[in-house]
């Protein structure tokens, strides 16, 4: 006992000694892989070792955290969590969800993002006001697409429908690369993804967003509209993103990772590259950075939030 103290400081200072492996538990173009690879390509330089990301998916990011949660606690593999796998799911999957939040450790939230509700380009819907009318004048007709069941975009739609009296058809896909193409495509009367990820086509105008979810206006798109704006009261949700590691790694190797996260949140360059995706900061301390202690009872408190909105929408997964 006396020993151990030491043995971790070793580990800890001996810590990356070979590339670590990012999990990332969606597939690629998504707003999980495009903070996880540039979290990944700051953060090598700090550590002397190259980050590695590697895309896990499936179950709403459950198979790739549960992989990262069975794996060696040795700081070599770490999960790019999100509000699905960190939060929601828990409530969501209940029984059938084969990781607990025990099993992993905070790290370092990375950002915040708004969610944005749209439609395809060519559709006749141009508000938020407009999908409502169309909803209510077709109970059940109109579908709109998400990245999975149990993410942010799929529950802020539940929230959407619970405060509009409306019912859509939830279309599942796994992960908004696959969505986006079939919103874009117009084979969905509607969608709601991360802004990060579905930035791109709504700038080049091939979807038409309706409202963002956060509380203010997005920087990144100053002419649409919040919810509350668009006359949806009382709505305000953001998804989030961060890094965990199995709940065992050693306390030295969990304080340096969540260091160097740290940091980076509050350079220049990554404040400009994220503000460009229409993210913000992670803003847990002062400085808006981020800590380990800090991030857990974030993460407490978001397990207890989504938990009643589940509850109160009847949301289940498809």
């Amino acid at each position: 006992m006396l020993a151990a103290p030491g043995l971790l400081h070793a580990q800890g200072s001996a810590w990356p000694n070979r590339p670590v492996r990012l999990v990332v538990p969606f597939p690629p173009a998504g707003t999980t892989d495009i903070t996880g690879r540039i979290a990944a390509e700051m953060i090598s330089p700090r550590l002397g070792q190259q980050m590695v990301v590697e895309n896990r998916s499936g179950a709403t990011g459950n198979l790739g955290a549960e992989h990262v949660a069975r794996s060696d606690p040795d700081g070599y593999t770490l999960l790019c969590c999100t509000i699905s796998t960190a939060a929601i799911n828990y409530s969501l999957w209940g029984a059938r969800m084969q990781v607990k939040p025990e099993d992993l450790a905070a790290v370092a939230l990375l950002i915040r993002v708004p969610n944005v509700i749209f439609v395809p380009a060519e559709s006749p819907i141009r508000t938020a006001q407009e999908l409502v009318a169309a909803a209510k004048a077709r109970p059940g007709a109109l579908n709109y697409g998400s990245a999975g069941s149990g993410g942010s975009p799929h529950m802020c739609m539940e929230m959407f429908m619970m405060r509009t009296g409306t019912s859509l058809v939830h279309v599942p896909f796994r992960g908004a690369g696959p969505m986006l193409i079939e919103a874009v495509a117009g084979r969905l009367d509607a969608g709601c993804d991360n802004m990060p990820s579905c930035l791109g086509h709504i700038r080049d105008g091939r979807l038409r967003a309706l409202a963002v979810t956060s509380a203010g206006r997005s920087p990144a798109l100053p002419d649409v509209p919040t919810l509350v704006e668009a006359g949806v009261p009382d709505f305000e949700a953001t998804a989030w993103f961060g890094v965990q590691a199995p709940s065992r790694t050693p306390r030295p190797i969990i304080e340096r990772l969540g260091t160097e996260l740290d940091a980076i949140t509050r350079t220049p360059a990554y404040r400009a590259r994220i503000t460009e995706l229409g993210g913000d900061p992670p803003g847990l301390t002062p400085e808006g950075g981020t800590t380990p202690a800090a991030f857990e009872a974030f993460i407490k408190a978001e397990i207890a939030r989504w938990a009643e909105v589940v509850q109160v929408s009847g949301a289940k997964v498809d």
